[in-house]
C-alpha cells in the first residue's frame, strides 16, 4: 500500500511538535535538531513501522537514536 505524502509530512509534523514540547524546545530548534541527528530520516525510512506506535515511544525512539548519532539530549 502507498503512503500519501500528505500524511507522512502530517505524521512527521505531530512528532516534531511532541518532541519538542517533551524537551522544552520550540519547533523549529526540534526541527533542526531532529534533522541535524538524522531524527527526520530515521522517521521519514521507518514510517511504515513508526506510525502504529504511540506518540510517546516514536519520541523516545527518536531521543535514542539522535543519541546514538551524536545528539546529547536526553
Amino acid at each position: 500500500m502507498e503512503v500519501r505524502i500528505e500524511d507522512k509530512l502530517a505524521y512527521i509534523i505531530a512528532i516534531v511538535n511532541d518532541f519538542a514540547a517533551r524537551f522544552s524546545l520550540n519547533p523549529q530548534q526540534a526541527y533542526r535538531y531532529l534533522s541535524r541527528f538524522k531524527g527526520i530520516d530515521f522517521v521519514d525510512e521507518f514510517y511504515d513501522i513508526e506510525h502504529t506506535q504511540s506518540f510517546e515511544d516514536v519520541v523516545d525512539d527518536l531521543a535514542l537514536y539522535c543519541r546514538k548519532n551524536g545528539g546529547a539530549l536526553a
